[in-house]
């Protein structure tokens, strides 16, 4: 039974160490830019390579980048640089089954890349216009008022914004038979009340959205960009940018524009307009901004010298503050055939925890086949493996050698448990000068002790409804002791952190040890210490950052609908501190 959850749990929620066969560069079948006439490749900018006159440069085409370029398109020339493709007729992203298949991909071109934080966990960062909209879970919730309030956002512009996000790509859950019963559990356990479906944070029990239509079809944010102005948006996709240009010659730094490379390796410039206005803007993500700051001159001085980069700005706290909400697993067998859905329902509760369910696997007949690698129980989860020798080589040793996993394997759910707010705090820094490359990033788990309670009350009271007669009577399994569920548990949770002998005995020990991801880090680029209250990067002008690296915590119990919801409300701020009664939106 242990493989069976170590199987079901990699497949669905882990960055997995595999062998595919990968679709070709353009992440999808030929006729994507269908409807979308201003996406074109990077290349396309033709052989003098340098392009001009942008009022607004947009590096990354994630969540918050293609609601942010598509508002700021209704009355200002943008240029929106994506360095992966496009989501459109991909099955891998589009289909909720074949959800696991794009973080199974470790290929250069998959719409996931994914990296190891130096804690031993594994996780993953969107490479594909949508960003992580585009390769997360679907689950689509606001975030609490309280985030709204210590942001200091205008609360009618956000009830303005998130609407308009709303309306264009997210959706009712079907809501499965294994959401309802642990629907019902949460509520037996005393997460209550139920708040029905809504998408607001409500303490209790609820139903929240998708991003996954009733025919289980994704819809991105990439989406949103059907709402941009077509004569005033150019998208680029493939574009990696490798730097921000900056004129240095004034009192302080300005920037004037970015150098990219196209799909071929051929390296384009692209220029800001002299209006002094003109911004580059940064959405790439709680990695990709702080790396890109700091491999444009950005940061802590020494740290860049080490690296010899050229240092526009001394700034120490680049990269700093990086947090990851820790998430915990208890493995649930069934005997029952259970149907495949990801997050629906949710349990907020008031002990600083979030509780949330998936369950089931499925894979679509139009799907790229996948050996799925390190993923058995069987390999002893690579925690057996002396750290000095888990390398990329050890895993596709171990690839090669794994057999095709049984369909009976993937039957059974997870009961999830994320802490909120985590106040345990790492850092990111470069491991060298290649944008491609992952930096180092450590998050520090469970560093302080209040999380580590936390994650304690939570595990306890998925025990509970584990427990509870609504999901025993659906999976048609015996109450099992919660010392049973945890040995279960353990082995299902894949990570490099090596397992202690006493971690089904210790809830703290189990915690610690079988600590993941829900991929919901942010932080590098605060505000106040990297931003200032409108985004802008502090020390340098025509430079903004908007994403969640300018965050101190994930908002809500999952932050896509926020950051999509920021990208509106920020472009809809620009335009109308810039234009006043003109913008006219």
């Amino acid at each position: 039974m242990a493989f069976i959850g170590a199987v079901k749990f990699l497949l669905q929620y882990l960055v997995l160490l595999c062998l595919l066969n990968y679709l070709p560069l353009s992440q999808g079948k030929q006729n994507w830019n269908e409807g979308y006439p201003f996406i074109r490749r990077a290349s396309s900018l033709g052989y003098n390579g340098k392009s001009g006159g942008y009022d607004y440069i947009i590096v990354g085409g994630g969540t918050a980048g293609c609601p942010l370029a598509a508002t700021l398109s209704q009355k200002f020339k943008v240029l929106l640089l994506e360095r992966g493709g496009v989501p459109f007729n991909n099955p891998n992203v589009s289909f909720l089954h074949n959800f696991h298949i794009t973080l199974a991909d470790t290929s250069p071109t998959s719409a996931s890349q994914y990296f190891i934080s130096t804690d031993g966990v594994l996780n993953a960062r969107g490479r594909v216009l949508g960003g992580g909209s585009s390769i997360n879970a679907g689950f689509y919730t606001r975030a609490d008022p309280r985030f709204i309030r210590k942001v200091g956002w205008d609360t009618k512009l956000v009830n303005e914004s998130y609407p308009w996000v709303e309306k264009q790509i997210v959706h009712r859950p079907k809501f499965s038979d294994w959401q309802r019963a642990v629907r019902d559990g949460l509520l037996a356990a005393g997460v209550s009340p139920f708040n029905g479906f809504t998408y607001d944070h409500k303490y209790g029990t609820k139903v929240g959205g998708t991003i996954f239509d009733r025919f289980g079809r994704r819809h991105t944010a990439a989406e949103l960009l059907a709402s941009a102005n077509p004569h005033k948006l150019t998208v680029l996709i493939h574009a990696t940018v490798q730097n921000i240009v900056f004129d240095t010659t004034g009192k302080r730094p300005k920037a004037t524009g970015v150098i990219f490379k196209d799909e071929n390796g051929k390296q384009h410039e692209a220029y800001l307009g002299n209006d002094r206005q003109s911004e580059v803007i940064v959405s790439s993500g709680a990695l990709g901004t702080p790396q890109l700051l700091l491999l444009s001159g950005i940061g802590p001085k020494a740290e860049l010298q080490k690296l010899n980069i050229p240092v526009v700005l001394d700034n120490q706290f680049v990269g700093k503050g990086m947090a990851d909400n820790p998430m915990n697993t208890i493995f649930v067998p069934s005997k029952r055939s259970v149907q495949q859905s990801l997050i629906e329902t949710v349990g907020i509760t008031n002990l600083g925890v979030y509780i949330e369910t998936s369950s089931g696997f499925g894979q679509s007949k139009d799907s790229i086949h996948c050996h799925h690698g390190i993923l058995s129980a069987e390999i002893g989860q690579l925690s057996t493996i002396p750290p000095k020798q888990r390398s990329q080589e050890a895993v596709k040793a171990y690839v090669k050698s794994k057999r095709d996993i049984p369909v009976e394997a993937f039957r059974g759910g997870f009961i999830l448990s994320k802490v909120a707010n985590p106040w345990s705090t790492g850092e990111l820094k470069l491991k060298n000068t290649n944008v491609e490359d992952n930096p180092a990033v450590t998050f520090n788990y469970f560093s302080h002790p209040y999380d580590l309670r936390r994650c304690v009350e939570g595990i306890r009271l998925a025990i509970k409804v584990v427990q509870s007669e609504h999901v025993t009577n659906y999976t048609l399994c015996e109450r099992e002791t919660a010392e049973k569920m945890l040995n279960l548990s353990v082995k299902a949770n894949i990570n490099l952190i090596p397992k202690r002998p006493n971690d089904t005995k210790s809830v703290e020990q189990f915690c610690r040890d079988s600590v993941i991801t829900i991929w919901h880090y942010h932080g590098g680029c605060h505000v106040g210490k990297v931003v200032n209250s409108e985004h802008k990067v502090l020390g340098v002008d025509r430079l903004r950052v908007v994403d969640g690296s300018t965050f101190s915590e994930s908002p809500g119990t999952n932050p896509q609908a926020t950051v999509m919801m920021m990208g509106r409300y920020m472009g809809l701020k620009i335009l109308r501190d810039r234009l006043g009664k003109l913008a006219g939106i």
